[in-house]
């Protein structure tokens, strides 16, 4: 058996769900916003560079899930697929995972952004497991707390580890496992695998990526 493993933000999707999910928010009167998308704006061009700190941006990323009830979350977020979510997905994106998925191959979406904003997009693209940052849960609602570590940089190493031992299984395990990336944030997971693959590659990214003579994709 195979593994695939696709990061989501600017690569299966044309644009960062996590991103949007504030904006649209923000667009709804849920979040102010002046304060909200000054925020947003700079934690991204963080994200971008390099230097985010992923505990910083998830206090202010799952501060809402904590401020509104699981109802009104998911009516929203039912409305943020179909505004947001589904114009970001390319044919090419959707032939790439089920070229995967009919091949039999062990397929999961590994994610910086929260299992809530995520969960809902895997199902979108048919993908059976999600390996996401899981925000806290307690008494029926959400805290705006991470629960363990995010999925984020090598945290997306070490949580693709704890989902494969949870299946009494290891990267080591399969002939080839392959990650689609966009951003140099995910190379100490593109450094674990066969098959890396740069996919839409910031620039970063791509340097790298010729350096080393990985594969270079494009989904747009």
């Amino acid at each position: 058996m195979r593994l695939a493993l696709f990061d989501l933000d600017h690569t299966l999707l044309a644009g960062d769900s996590d991103y949007e999910w504030g904006q649209f928010l923000v667009d709804r009167g849920v979040l102010a916003r002046a304060e909200y998308e000054a925020q947003n704006a700079a934690f991204y061009e963080q994200y971008k560079a390099g230097t985010l700190d992923i505990h910083e941006f998830l206090g202010f990323a799952l501060r809402p899930l904590a401020d509104h009830s699981e109802a009104d979350l998911a009516r929203w977020h039912g409305e943020f697929m179909a505004e947001r979510i589904r114009p970001m997905i390319s044919a090419r994106a959707r032939a790439l995972v089920r070229a995967h998925l009919d091949a039999g191959d062990l397929c999961a979406i590994v994610t910086a952004t929260n299992r809530f904003v995520t969960a809902p997009i895997a199902r979108e693209f048919g993908v059976p497991h999600l390996v996401a940052t899981e925000p806290e849960r307690a008494n029926g609602r959400y805290t705006g707390r991470v629960a363990g570590t995010p999925c984020f940089r090598e945290g997306k190493v070490r949580r693709v580890e704890e989902w494969l031992a949870a299946r009494g299984q290891t990267l080591a395990d399969f002939a080839e496992s392959a990650f689609y990336s966009d951003s140099h944030n995910d190379l100490p997971l593109l450094e674990r695998v066969t098959r890396p693959v740069a996919v839409d590659p910031d620039p970063r990214l791509a340097a790298v990526a010729r350096a080393r003579g990985w594969p270079v994709i494009s989904l747009r």
